[in-house]
């Protein structure tokens, strides 16, 4: 379902502002906790051998959070958009 998602969501224009519902919010949520899970990834690929595999896993996971999130918020329709110097 999640590419065919992108093909109906208009592209993005700005970034998008975690929030919207509440689903979205917490899929944003979830999303910040794979990027996190991301980067600890990648330190510990500094000191271990890690699989590359599972770098490209936490990114693209962080990726389809991203999508769901923005289906949530009504395909994108919903989305919470930042505007330079509104959004303080």
């Amino acid at each position: 379902i999640f590419p065919v998602a992108l093909l109906v969501m208009s592209p993005l224009t700005s970034f998008v502002l975690p929030g919207g519902s509440k689903a979205a919010a917490h899929l944003h949520l979830a999303r910040t906790v794979a990027r996190r899970a991301e980067r600890a990834i990648v330190a510990l690929a500094a000191v271990e051998p890690v699989s590359a595999e599972a770098i490209k896993y936490a990114n693209r996971l962080s990726d389809l959070l991203f999508v769901a999130a923005r289906w949530a918020n009504d395909k994108g329709a919903a989305d919470v958009l930042w505007k330079p110097g509104a959004n303080r």
